[in-house]
């Protein structure tokens, strides 16, 4: 079982790295990728020392699988390439998402649409996965009109550099700017680019992967996402109206039996989800359910995950072991 990590020098790079020793995954020969500054360094796995290898050498190596998270344009130019030479790819980036043939997985809802054909698998967008962890298992059992959701997401999702930046902010010192305004103490209404709709890129992913994940292209969804100086997790403030009458304590006991779903949600001793205790762990954390006063089939739920965990490395390794046990790679 050769794995390539292509991005290994990265954050969620070294994060896939640390779950595939975690979860046990039978690698027997680790191909760490890396861009032409890293080729040549080394990565730890499993209390030994790898070489980083550039794209070529992975590609001449014919892994089995290769997770990639080294971003868009390097997956849209080189997935294909590995896919010649007999490889699956898991890409971590929004390159292949949309693509109409390209199945969008979140493990726990949609693997069974999964085919051994499929060589390109897309990992959706953190703040997706998280929110349909919660919302998935409340639309199988009650259906979703609409979906309104404001995010407020870690610094970590940007990359080393902005916590870099934060840090240095918070030093009182000068630092290279990541974002266009300070990032501690402040709330950046403004993640990813912003496009003619007047959303951002980061706010149509999650109207866009929603509805293709779950099947539902005619689904109200309308999102706000904000960075906020953070490092432990996203978190998700949502809105959701339902088509069938609900009571609170059957949506707790939806999300209680969902897989990987954490029920946090005791305000009279204020246990509620934070970022905080999302931190490092894989499950995504759900609290403050309660009925919307002001629309009679609506519910509020606060919903919290360790973006670079359960957002990004531990659901492409998630699909991988679903391949595995499959037997597809």
């Amino acid at each position: 079982m050769k794995v390539a990590v292509v991005g290994a020098t990265g954050m969620v790079g070294r994060k896939i790295l640390t779950l595939l020793e975690e979860r046990n995954f039978p690698v027997e020969e680790l191909l760490p990728v890396g861009s032409k500054s890293s080729v040549g360094k080394q990565v730890l796995f499993k209390d030994k020392e790898y070489v980083v290898l550039s794209v070529e050498e992975a590609i001449e190596a014919e892994p089995n699988l290769a997770i990639f998270s080294a971003g868009g344009s390097l997956s849209l130019k080189e997935a294909p390439r590995f896919v010649a030479t007999g490889t699956t790819v898991v890409d971590n980036s929004s390159a292949w998402r949309m693509h109409v043939t390209t199945p969008l997985i979140i493990p726990e809802i949609n693997a069974k649409v999964l085919k051994p054909t499929d060589k390109i698998i897309a990992n959706p967008n953190c703040s997706t996965i998280q929110m349909l962890m919660a919302l998935a298992p409340i639309h199988k059992e009650y259906g979703i009109k609409r979906i309104i959701v404001s995010t407020y997401q870690s610094i970590t999702g940007t990359g080393v550099k902005a916590v870099e930046q934060m840090e240095a902010e918070r030093r009182g010192e000068d630092a290279e700017k990541v974002y266009p305004y300070e990032i501690d103490k402040n709330c950046l209404p403004h993640c990813d680019v912003f496009l003619e709709n007047d959303y951002t890129k980061e706010e149509m992913k999650l109207v866009e992967e929603t509805q293709k994940i779950l099947d539902a292209p005619e689904m109200r969804i309308t999102a706000t996402a904000v960075r906020v100086p953070v490092v432990g997790g996203h978190s998700e403030s949502i809105n959701v109206e339902l088509e069938k009458a609900f009571t609170i304590e059957g949506i707790r006991e939806v999300l209680g039996s969902a897989d990987g779903v954490v029920v946090q949600d005791d305000v009279a001793n204020l246990l509620y989800p934070m970022p905080l205790l999302a931190h490092d762990k894989d499950e995504v954390f759900v609290g403050r359910i309660r009925r919307d006063t002001s629309c009679h089939q609506a519910l509020n739920l606060w919903v919290v995950a360790d973006n670079i965990r359960k957002g990004a490395a531990t659901n492409a390794v998630q699909i991988a072991e679903y391949l595995l046990k499959k037997d597809w790679l």
